[in-house]
C-alpha cells in the first residue's frame, strides 16, 4: 500500500482535463481495495471546495464563448454559402452539447469530494505551521517566488513530510502535484523536487510525482491499463441536428395518429364536418365536436403527404405501449430543446 497526498490542483484537473478524468476511477478502485490510502490535509479540502464552482462553470462557459466567437468569424467570412451553412450547423451541434459537458464536470467534482470526505482529514499541527512559516520567511520552495503567497502550498508539503516521519518502518508515501513551477526543480528534470524540498523525498519511502498516472502505474500497472481503457469508452451526446431530425419524425407520427383518430370519429358520426356558416353560428363549446370542411380537406391532403414521407412502417397502428414510447420520446426531445415536460402539442 502507498499513502498518497495529492495536491489540490491534481483533484481539480481530474474534472477540468478530460484526458485525466479516467484516472479517477482508478483512484476510487485502488482506495476501495486498500492499495492506495489518501492523505488529505484540511487545506486541500478547503481549496477544493473554494474552487469547484469555478471549475464547473468554466468548463462549459469557456467552450460556449469560444464557439460563439468562431461562429461570428465564420458568418463574417465570405466564400461558398453552402459550405458556410454546413459548418455553422456543425458548430450548433457541438455548442448544444456544452451544457452536458459542464454537467459531466460537476459529476466528476462530486466523486472527488466523496473521495476526500471518505479519507481521514489531517489538521495542520503547530509543527507544520511553524515549518511552513519558516519556508515563507526564508523564501524557500514552494514560497520562493516574488509577490506570490504560497503559504498554503507550504502547509501541504509540510503535512506530507510530517506524515512520512510518523509512518511505520517500510511504509511508502507519495506526493503528487501538477504545480511544477512551485515544487519542482527550476532548471532540469521537472520530475525532480526543488532543492529546497529534496531532503524530504526519496526513491522508495517518500516519492515525488508530477503525474497522477505515474503514481497509479507504480501502485498497479495492470489495473491502470484495464480501468483507463474502460473509462475511455464513452457515449457522445446527441447533436442538435440529430435531435431535430428525430423530433420531426416523432412530431409527424403523433400528428398522423391523431389525424387518423379524427378520421375514424368522423366516419362513425362522433365528429361533424361543418361549413363556415355553421361554424360561426355554433358556440365555442360546440367547436370541440366539429371541424370546418375546408380545414378537413387540407388535413386529408396533409395526411397523405405525411404517410408517404414516413413510409408504411412508420405510421402505425400502434398498441398502447408503442404509442406511449412515441409520446415519451417526443416529450424527452422537446425537454432537451427547452420545452417543459409533457409538451406534446402538434
Amino acid at each position: 500500500m502507498i499513502s498518497a497526498l495529492m495536491d489540490t490542483c491534481v483533484w481539480l484537473d481530474l474534472a477540468q482535463d478530460s484526458k485525466q478524468t479516467p484516472l479517477l476511477l482508478v483512484v476510487e478502485n485502488m482506495v476501495k481495495s486498500g492499495d492506495l490510502k489518501l492523505i488529505v490535509p484540511r487545506v486541500v479540502i478547503d481549496e477544493f471546495r473554494r474552487n469547484r464552482a469555478r471549475i464547473s462553470k468554466a468548463s462549459a462557459r469557456s467552450l460556449s464563448s469560444h464557439f460563439q466567437e468562431v461562429k461570428a468569424a465564420i458568418t463574417k467570412t465570405g466564400g461558398n454559402e453552402e459550405q458556410r451553412k454546413a459548418l455553422l450547423a456543425q458548430l450548433d451541434d457541438v455548442n448544444h452539447r456544452v451544457p452536458l459537458i459542464g454537467g459531466a464536470a460537476e459529476g466528476v467534482l462530486d466523486r472527488v469530494e466523496a473521495l476526500l470526505a471518505s479519507a481521514e482529514v489531517l489538521e495542520a499541527t503547530s509543527t507544520v505551521m511553524v515549518s511552513a512559516a519558516d519556508r515563507a520567511l526564508h523564501r524557500k520552495a514552494p514560497c520562493h517566488h516574488e509577490n506570490k503567497n504560497s503559504i498554503a502550498d507550504a502547509i501541504v508539503v509540510e503535512t506530507f513530510f510530517e506524515a512520512v516521519k510518523a509512518g511505520v518502518p517500510r511504509s511508502r508515501f507519495a506526493f503528487v502535484t501538477h504545480n511544477k513551477n512551485d515544487f519542482s526543480v527550476l532548471a532540469g528534470n521537472q520530475r525532480t523536487p526543488h532543492p529546497d524540498l529534496a531532503e524530504g523525498f526519496s526513491k522508495l519511502r517518500s516519492m515525488y510525482f508530477i503525474s497522477l498516472a505515474e503514481l497509479l502505474q507504480r501502485v498497479d500497472p495492470s489495473l491502470v491499463d484495464e480501468l483507463v481503457w474502460e473509462q475511455t469508452w464513452t457515449q457522445d451526446p446527441r447533436g442538435l441536428s440529430e435531435l431535430l431530425a428525430a423530433h420531426e419524425i416523432l412530431w409527424k407520427q403523433v400528428w398522423y395518429n391523431r389525424h387518423k383518430n379524427l378520421e375514424w370519429k368522423i366516419s362513425e358520426g362522433k365528429h361533424r364536418l361543418v361549413t363556415r356558416e355553421e361554424w360561426d353560428k355554433a358556440g365555442s363549446k360546440a367547436h370541440n365536436d366539429m371541424t370546418l370542411d375546408t380545414v378537413w380537406h387540407s388535413a386529408l391532403a396533409a395526411g397523405q403527404r405525411t404517410a408517404k414521407e414516413l413510409g408504411s412502417d412508420n405510421i402505425g397502428p400502434w398498441d398502447d405501449f408503442e404509442w406511449g414510447m412515441i409520446n415519451g420520446k417526443l416529450s424527452a426531445i422537446r425537454w432537451m430543446l427547452g420545452d417543459e415536460w409533457d409538451m406534446l402539442d402538434t
